[in-house]
């Protein structure tokens, strides 16, 4: 007896989704850090651009309906051209990370039935070359924080910020990801934190605080804006809307040339000097300067301490000192 099969209630609803959907936004919507989002946006335009497509539904259709092999073998042709162009290691593998993450993403949502999960698509980095973490002195921090001209508005915003940058060992995404409502008035700053989906809580020092209620007082005495940002852009030349990156990129790079700093400086030159400031302060308490950090692996830390200490070399001069 032949049985009929009984359509069902959801068919139609199925349908349209299936006819309209758009696998790469659901992705980007599933990732709630704007700075996730962005990277995860660059790379798969990047991915497909070499392909001369764009992320479109179509074109991501299509490439999901290949096979592994044919998949992995794109992949792998735009993973070598990353490298042909001179790209680091690190940011080869967070692209083609990025592709993986895409294809897992589709795999779990039953769109596609493999991932990518082959060798020949490992970043290897090699021999680890040495990387200077110290930063610059705190001598050098404290020129930092004495040059912006505290007695207009953009000196205190950007002092606050400075602030942040070096007593809370912040990256600049985090700064700028920050609301009114995320400061309580006081102690307590609620950040969004690199790879985080919610926010966390920090304890801010009293200069901060300071710093803080000074510039939130001059912003509503003299500023009348509905942005919920907790730092804005104060050039005439844009409206009132939240900093960007590049924006407190430029805030330290211009102090630090204001007070002759002997090199290139970023928001994350001011991350690395505090991170080492704190093992020094210390005595090379990894542990504890991790909540200040808030590195997700101690290993890193690790890092920044043997860049402070050189233990390799004192061990050296010790095994020369057992035999002299």
């Amino acid at each position: 007896m032949t049985q009929i099969s009984k359509p069902s209630s959801f068919d139609k609803y199925l349908d349209e989704f299936k006819e309209h959907r758009d696998i790469y936004q659901e992705m980007l919507s599933h990732k709630r850090s704007p700075q996730t989002k962005r990277a995860y946006a660059s790379d798969m335009k990047d991915f497909f651009g070499f392909f001369d497509m764009e992320p479109s539904p179509v074109a991501i259709k299509d490439f999901l309906s290949l096979t592994k092999v044919e998949a992995t073998a794109l992949v792998l042709k735009w993973k070598n051209h990353l490298i042909e162009r001179g790209l680091k290691m690190s940011s080869i593998s967070r692209k083609v990370g990025s592709i993986k993450a895409f294809v897992k993403f589709a795999n779990d949502i039953g769109v596609c039935d493999w991932i990518l999960s082959s060798e020949a698509l490992v970043c290897s980095r090699g021999i680890q070359k040495w990387r200077d973490t110290t930063g610059v002195t705190p001598e050098w921090i404290n020129k930092m924080l004495h040059s912006p001209d505290r007695s207009t508005l953009i000196g205190k915003r950007d002092y606050a910020i400075l602030q942040l940058l070096w007593s809370n060992a912040l990256r600049r995404s985090e700064v700028v990801s920050i609301d009114i409502s995320d400061w309580d008035g006081d102690r307590y700053l609620w950040i969004l934190s690199k790879g985080r989906l919610d926010r966390e809580r920090i304890t801010l020092n009293t200069q901060t605080i300071e710093a803080l209620k000074v510039w939130m007082y001059d912003r509503k005495r003299f500023v009348k804006d509905d942005s919920k940002a907790l730092f804005i852009n104060l050039d005439r030349l844009h409206e009132l809307k939240r900093l960007s990156d590049q924006h407190i990129y430029r805030i330290v790079d211009n102090v630090a040339k204001a007070v002759n700093l002997p090199k290139k400086f970023s928001p994350h030159r001011i991350r690395h000097s505090a991170i080492t400031a704190a093992l020094e302060a210390t005595n090379g308490n990894i542990r504890a300067v991790q909540k200040l950090s808030r590195h997700s692996q101690v290993e890193i830390l690790m890092i920044y301490d043997d860049c402070r200490t050189n233990v390799q070399g004192d061990i050296s001069d010790l095994l020369g000192d057992l035999c002299s």
